[in-house]
């Protein structure tokens, strides 16, 4: 699930440089999307 939101926001952060839509907020989602991603790998997987 996380990779998927991770693939739609890199997805959409490129189409953002090229065509300038969605302005501060998608750079903001994919810092947090990141930010997430980073803290499970660090604490890991806990099923």
């Amino acid at each position: 699930m996380l990779w998927t939101i991770i693939g739609i926001l890199v997805v959409l952060w490129l189409l953002g440089f090229v065509t300038s839509i969605g302005g501060g907020l998608i750079h903001l989602l994919l810092v947090i999307a990141i930010i997430v991603f980073i803290i499970q790998l660090v604490t890991g997987r806990k099923s």
